[in-house]
């Protein structure tokens, strides 16, 4: 017999999942972007600018989670709030990057 959770993830339909999955990847590749340009205008260092992209990530996720699912995210994703919350390494390395640059370009002559 079949549990709730099980029957939960088998009305789930997969061409939405994966279209959900790519906007909020997409989401969150923006906002850890911009995250990082914020970082680097702003000459954060160490743990302050990591900081913000918790905070970011974290504002990010309970954007998603006000606007877009109606407080239940496990109803459109399969993760649901920890596949919301979760910023994925690619975000990080990118949110690294942007950081690096932005701070490099701003603060070159300080």
């Amino acid at each position: 017999m079949s549990t709730p959770a099980e029957l939960a993830s088998q009305r789930l339909f997969a061409p939405h999942i994966v279209t959900n999955t790519h906007t909020i990847s997409t989401i969150k590749f923006i906002s850890s972007t911009l995250a990082g340009a914020v970082a680097g205008i702003l000459g954060l260092e160490n743990a302050y600018g990591f900081a913000l992209f918790a905070f970011s990530t974290l504002l990010t996720s309970l954007c998603m989670l006000a606007l877009n699912f109606g407080g239940k995210p496990s109803k459109y994703l399969p993760g649901g709030w920890l596949e919301m919350v979760n910023p994925g390494q690619e975000n990080t390395m990118s949110f690294v990057l942007v950081w690096t640059l932005f701070y490099g370009i701003v603060h070159v002559y300080d």
